[in-house]
């Protein structure tokens, strides 16, 4: 298979509202996590951080240009990959042992990442059976109705479990952005604990979003947004 180089590894794309899309093209569409980055009068956030094959603040200088808060949504492998490479780091208490130690199981690394996971290979040396998350212990853990504030904009968080126990999103009331990360995104949603998940769904429906940017796949509407979340209740019997 053939290797891609650093320089080509990330591809970003602007969005209303200071919003930034980052994403790693090689990796397959299933397996790609979103990256958010949204503009701050005082500080910038970053939402997920990839896989981490390739340093995001080497190739990505938009992440650097002012002090950046790193939010995992969760610590799977694909979403906290370069958290190591920000002096700011934040996840839910649920999952914080894992961003502290993360192995190749508690990542589910262990689990997706073969070769066969990419159109292209990162550049070396990389090796699947070897790929392991760094290490980023949390300087803040959050909690549900806790807040994120950038100096202009301030984000809620939302304690959204059923994908994984500490799993979070982050909504903007004053604009209706909500950053899911893999609670609600437009494509086949994995569900590690059904019951939690329904609940969670059921909880989150009437929240007042415009835009919602997930974890993978494309952005949608509030009206999308409601709309998956009943057919995954449907399709769960609930």
């Amino acid at each position: 298979m053939q290797v891609a180089t650093a320089e080509a590894w990330y591809e970003t794309r602007r969005h209303d509202d200071g919003v930034t899309y980052i994403g790693e093209p090689f990796i397959k569409q299933f397996y790609r996590c979103n990256i958010w980055h949204v503009r701050g009068r005082d500080r910038d956030l970053l939402v997920d951080s990839g896989m981490g094959v390739v340093s995001l603040r080497q190739q990505v200088p938009l992440v650097t240009e002012k002090a950046c808060v790193a939010v995992a949504s969760h610590t799977h492998f694909d979403h906290i990959g370069c958290h190591y490479e920000f002096a700011e780091r934040c996840v839910h208490p649920g999952e914080a042992e894992i961003m502290a130690a993360p192995t190749r199981g508690n990542t589910y690394s262990d689990k997706y990442v073969t070769d066969e996971i990419f159109t292209q290979l990162p550049p070396g040396p990389y090796v699947s059976a070897e790929y392991k998350v760094k290490a980023a212990p949390a300087t803040r853990l959050l909690n549900a109705g806790d807040r994120l504030d950038l100096g202009d904009r301030n984000f809620e968080v939302l304690h959204t479990p059923g994908h994984s126990p500490g799993g979070i999103m982050l909504f903007e009331a004053a604009t209706g952005i909500l950053f899911s990360g893999d609670t609600v995104y437009d494509g086949p949603l994995i569900d590690d604990d059904v019951p939690v998940y329904v609940a969670t769904m059921k909880r989150i429906h009437d929240l007042d979003v415009r835009v919602v940017h997930g974890g993978h796949y494309d952005s949608f509407d509030g009206a999308r947004y409601r709309e998956l979340i009943r057919q995954y209740l449907e399709e769960k019997g609930a």
